[in-house]
């Protein structure tokens, strides 16, 4: 099968694209024809050595999401048929005309989105739901705050704050902010260095109760100003880089919870939790037509490289597919 594969790290020079070996599916498991994949920021960490596979697999294969068709199915699977359209997230691997995944971390893909489409969704619906839903606590009537709004994770938080009831703040560039208000955002802030600590002040004087941070350095600190009391900062990224002072204090005197989450390195049993609940609670919203996939621009997978470039130029707003079948 066609892969693009990783022998060094650097640029986006160094995706080359390779004949490799077919994956073979587990008891447990199912195998499928990736249609299409997607571009996530931890691609191009990985690209640049910054976020390793956490499988340390023998040939290197980027990759985090898939959508597709089920091509075999493990002695042990019996929620999956072969011919069933599958979409969903892996540790790494998706990059490539097949991979391989356990059965109940597939999620299916709702029958009023195309397979073409579909890659949109798993890893910044998941990560999303679980940063504002699943741990921060987010409910009807209460804020929220997503950094990057125009981002994938970003397209992603404001639906699904709005399909709950809650409210919903966003940071980005001014270019950006169109968008993200034609998605829904209750209010849009021109991100740093402009005063988005303030304008939230004024429209929001008792602060947010739950932010979604992909950003990290300077904005950790405004991030505690920006909280209301016993509220709950969810970190997970680090764009902005992973060092920044904070004050202390403010963690103690607004009792904020402040967690740090990725979706890739957690336990295969807590992964496949989640993709059930996920399964139950988000699936339905994106069948109804409530939460729909943000895609900015398509490639091929030969043209993976200039994929990567875009993101970096930070140009997208919504999801970045690369074709693979």
């Amino acid at each position: 099968m066609r892969a693009v594969v990783l022998h060094e790290h650097g640029g986006p020079e160094v995706l080359t694209i390779e004949n490799v070996d077919e994956p073979t599916p587990g008891p447990d498991q199912i195998l499928v024809d990736v249609a299409y994949t997607a571009l996530n920021r931890a691609d191009t960490l990985q690209r640049m050595g910054g976020y390793a596979d956490p499988r340390n697999p023998a040939v290197e294969i980027p990759g985090l999401e898939y959508a597709g068709t089920v091509a075999a199915i493990g002695a042990d699977v019996t929620e999956w048929k072969i011919g069933d359209r599958v979409m969903g997230i892996e540790s790494g691997g998706c990059y490539a005309e097949k991979v391989v995944t356990h059965a109940r971390q597939a999620l299916p893909i709702p029958s009023n989105i195309d397979t073409a489409d579909a890659a949109a969704i798993p890893e910044v619906f998941l990560t999303a739901w679980d940063a504002l839903v699943v741990q921060g606590g987010l409910t009807s009537g209460r804020w929220a705050l997503v950094h990057a709004g125009a981002s994938g994770v970003g397209t992603a938080g404001i639906q699904i704050a709005k399909a709950i009831g809650a409210r919903i703040a966003v940071t980005c560039s001014a270019g950006k902010a169109d968008a993200c208000r034609e998605l829904g955002a209750d209010l849009v802030l021109e991100r740093s260095p402009a005063d988005w600590l303030g304008a939230l002040k004024a429209e929001v004087p008792q602060g947010v109760d739950v932010i979604l941070d992909v950003v990290g350095g300077d904005e950790a600190d405004r991030n505690f100003r920006a909280v209301a009391m016993d509220g709950s900062i969810i970190q997970v990224g680090l764009m902005g880089g992973g060092s920044a002072p904070v004050n202390m204090g403010l963690l103690l005197m607004k009792r904020i919870t402040w967690t740090g989450t990725t979706l890739r390195a957690r336990p295969l049993e807590r992964k496949l939790s989640l993709c059930q609940r996920f399964i139950s609670e988000i699936i339905p919203l994106v069948e109804s037509g409530a939460l729909v996939p943000v895609i900015d621009s398509r490639y091929a997978l030969d043209d993976i490289a200039d994929a990567h470039r875009h993101m970096e130029a930070n140009r997208n707003v919504g999801k970045i597919l690369v074709s693979v079948a």
